[in-house]
């Protein structure tokens, strides 16, 4: 680290882009986190529940790192210090022939609307097929997120069907697109043309 760029102390990036990183959550990053949710709630709300404190993001972290049926990345801005700019999860995930997880994320307010989220989202599918060896990610999104289906769309997965009733958010079962991405259909290059790279 040099002193003319500043990082957060923490695990080294797993992934590099042009503007972000993406690598795993650490405890140190509780506060920071928290307060980009609690200033995102307007942006996330009603359809993503991120922890808003301290000790919800601790219960949150330790499940992306301990199940080994899920994980998680913290996306972070290069030019900006390491500032965190939203995350991408990948839950539920199963191996053997299916090899197969499902995508959780979301941006923060500060980095909407920038292009961020979906350069981010390129790099986890990346190491997904990559050093994670799966070769299937689902995304399930509400019909009315049009943000989350616009960067699905923009990430090259595809329209599977839709599932009536499929999850419990905010009080209601809600009727969810399916979308998913195959190892297959992403470009050597990277998806959406972002030519990312494993971090040095």
């Amino acid at each position: 680290m040099s002193a003319h760029h500043p990082a957060p102390a923490g695990p080294p990036p797993l992934a590099r882009g042009p503007r972000v990183t993406i690598g795993p959550y650490a405890h140190g990053d509780a506060e920071e986190f928290t307060a980009a949710a609690r200033d995102s709630a307007a942006l996330h709300r009603p359809w993503l529940f991120p922890p808003r404190t301290v000790r919800e993001y601790r219960d949150w972290a330790a499940r992306l790192t301990e199940d080994p049926a899920r994980t998680g990345f913290l996306l972070r801005e290069r030019a900006a210090g390491g500032r965190i700019a939203g995350f991408v999860n990948i839950n539920n995930i199963v191996g053997g022939a299916f090899r197969c997880g499902a995508l959780g994320y979301g941006s923060f307010a500060h980095a909407a609307g920038r292009g961020l989220m979906a350069e981010g989202l390129a790099l986890v599918i990346r190491y997904a097929f990559g050093p994670m060896e799966l070769h299937r990610l689902e995304a399930n999104v509400q019909p009315g997120n049009s943000a989350s289906l616009r960067l699905v769309r923009a990430a090259g997965f595809r329209l599977e069907g839709m599932s009536p009733d499929f999850l419990f958010i905010d009080g209601a079962w809600r009727d969810h697109e399916r979308w998913a991405i195959t190892s297959e259909m992403v470009p050597q290059d990277g998806p959406a043309g972002t030519g990312t790279a494993p971090a040095p």
